[in-house]
C-alpha cells in the first residue's frame, strides 16, 4: 500500500506541472523517436533483404570477380572470370547441382517504332532454378536453345508494357541491334529499392556477348546450388581452391575473386545496416544524455519547492525511504512518458519518411527488441538522473523543511 500511494502522489505531483512535465520530457521524446525511427527504417530494409536471400535458399553460392588495385601511380591489376571458369567448377567440384554465368548491362530493346531500355542479363538456361525465379508464360530458353546458338529472350512483364506487346509469346524484338524472338515472360516480383525485377530481358549468355562485347566475358558472375546444405562449405571451398589455381594465384597471393554463401551476403547487409544504426545511436544519446539532465534540474526544483510538503510528510510518519521512492517514481515516469511518445513518433516518423522515399521501399517496421530497449534506456535515465533529486529530498530534516518558506 506504501508503494501505491508513493506512486499516487508522485503523478498528482506531475499533473499539477504538466506543462512543465511534458517540457522536461522533451529530450527524451527526441532521442527516443530518433532512435526508433532509424531502427524502424533499417529494420524493414534488413526484413526485405533477409527475405530476398532466403527466397534463393540456404544453398545459393555466388562468385563475383574482386578488383585489386595498386598504389599510387600503379596499374590496377587486371581480374577476369569467366564463363570457363564456371564450367571447370561444374566439371570438377562435387555436388554443385547447377552453374549459371550472369552478365548485364542497360540496351536499347525495340518492338515495330517502340523502344525502352531494361537490364538485359545473359545467363544459360540454369538461371531460373538457381536464382528461384520463375516463368509464368512461354518458358525459359533449353539447353538446346544454347547450343544451336538460337536468337530467342524472355521478358518480363514490365517490358511487355512499356513496349506494347499485345501477343508478347511468339514476338520479334531487337535487343541493341540483334533480333530475337520472345519466347517467354517472367512472372512478376515487383519494385524494390526504386529496382523493377520485372523490367529486365533475358538472353542466351553467347547472345549477350554479341550485345555486350567479348570483353563483357572476363567480368562474370557465377551463381550457383550445391546439392544440399550440407555440402556448401565443401563446395564453396573446392571452388576457392580451383579457380586459385586456374588462375594461378600463389599462397602469398589474395584471391582475385569471391565466393559468397547466402550467410555472408547478409552478413555484409547487416554490417552495412547495424553500422548506420550505431553511428545514429551514438549521435541521439546525446540528446537522452541531455534529457536526463533536464529531469535531474527539473527534479531538483521541484524538491526545493515542495520543502514544507517532505517536512509535513516526514512528520507524520514517512520514512526516508518513502521520500526516495516518491521522487524517483516522479522522475522514472517523466522518462517513461517521453520514451512512450517518442516510440510512438519515431514510427511515425519512421512510416513518413519510407512513404516519402522514391521507389518501393520497404515498410517500416520496430522490432520488440528495440522497444524493450527503448523502456530499459528510460529507465536507466530516470533512475541515474533522478537518484540525486530523490536523496537529497530524502535527507532533509523535517523541522528545517517545515520553516522552510
Amino acid at each position: 500500500m506504501v508503494l501505491d500511494e508513493n506512486i499516487r502522489v508522485a503523478f498528482t505531483a506531475l499533473r499539477a506541472n504538466l506543462m512543465r512535465s511534458g517540457l522536461t520530457a522533451l529530450g527524451i521524446i527526441i532521442g527516443v523517436a530518433a532512435v526508433i525511427a532509424v531502427v524502424s527504417i533499417v529494420q524493414g530494409l534488413q526484413y526485405m533483404i533477409t527475405g530476398q536471400l532466403q527466397n534463393v535458399g540456404a544453398t545459393f553460392i555466388q562468385v563475383v570477380p574482386q578488383q585489386e588495385f595498386g598504389g599510387p601511380g600503379m596499374v590496377q591489376k587486371q581480374v577476369r572470370l569467366t564463363w570457363e571458369d564456371g564450367q571447370a567448377i561444374a566439371q570438377h567440384v562435387r555436388n554443385v547441382a547447377m552453374i549459371t554465368p550472369q552478365i548485364f548491362g542497360q540496351t536499347e530493346v525495340k518492338y515495330r517504332d517502340r523502344q525502352h531500355r531494361p537490364f538485359v542479363l545473359g545467363v544459360n538456361n540454369d538461371w531460373p532454378e538457381v536464382n528461384k525465379f520463375n516463368v509464368d508464360r512461354g518458358r525459359f530458353f533449353s539447353r538446346l536453345d544454347l547450343d544451336r546458338r538460337a536468337k530467342v529472350a524472355v521478358v518480363g512483364a514490365t517490358v511487355v508494357e512499356k513496349l506494347k506487346i499485345s501477343e508478347p509469346i511468339g514476338a520479334e524484338i531487337y535487343v541493341g541491334t540483334t533480333p530475337v524472338t520472345i519466347i517467354g515472360v517472367m512472372e512478376s516480383k515487383g519494385r524494390s529499392l526504386g529496382f523493377d525485377y520485372d523490367d529486365m530481358a533475358f538472353v542466351p549468355f553467347d547472345t549477350a556477348l554479341g550485345i555486350f562485347g567479348r570483353r563483357a566475358g572476363d567480368q562474370v558472375q557465377l551463381q550457383l546450388q550445391a546439392a544440399s546444405g550440407e555440402s556448401v562449405d565443401q563446395v564453396k571451398d573446392d571452388v576457392k581452391r580451383l579457380l586459385r589455381e586456374r588462375h594461378r594465384i600463389g599462397e602469398d597471393q589474395n584471391d582475385d575473386f569471391r565466393v559468397m554463401v547466402q550467410n555472408e551476403i547478409l552478413d555484409i547487409y547487416s554490417k552495412i545496416l547495424g553500422g548506420v544504426t550505431a553511428v545514429v545511436g551514438a549521435i541521439v544519446g546525446v540528446a537522452l544524455l541531455v534529457g536526463g539532465i533536464g529531469i535531474m534540474n527539473i527534479m531538483l526544483v521541484s524538491v526545493t519547492e515542495r520543502t514544507r510538503e517532505i517536512g509535513i510528510r516526514k512528520s507524520v510518519g514517512a520514512r526516508r525511504r518513502d521520500i526516495l521512492v516518491q521522487f524517483l517514481i516522479e522522475a522514472v515516469s517523466l522518462a517513461l512518458l517521453g520514451g512512450i511518445i517518442g516510440i510512438a513518433l519515431g514510427y511515425g516518423v519512421g512510416a513518413l519518411v519510407v512513404k516519402m522515399l522514391p521507389g518501393d521501399f520497404p515498410a517500416a517496421h520496430v522490432p520488440l527488441w528495440a522497444v524493450v530497449i527503448a523502456f530499459g534506456f528510460c529507465t536507466a535515465v530516470g533512475v541515474g538522473f533522478g537518484i540525486y533529486p530523490a536523496s537529497k529530498a530524502a535527507r532533509l530534516d523535517p523541522i528545517d523543511a517545515l520553516r522552510y518558506e
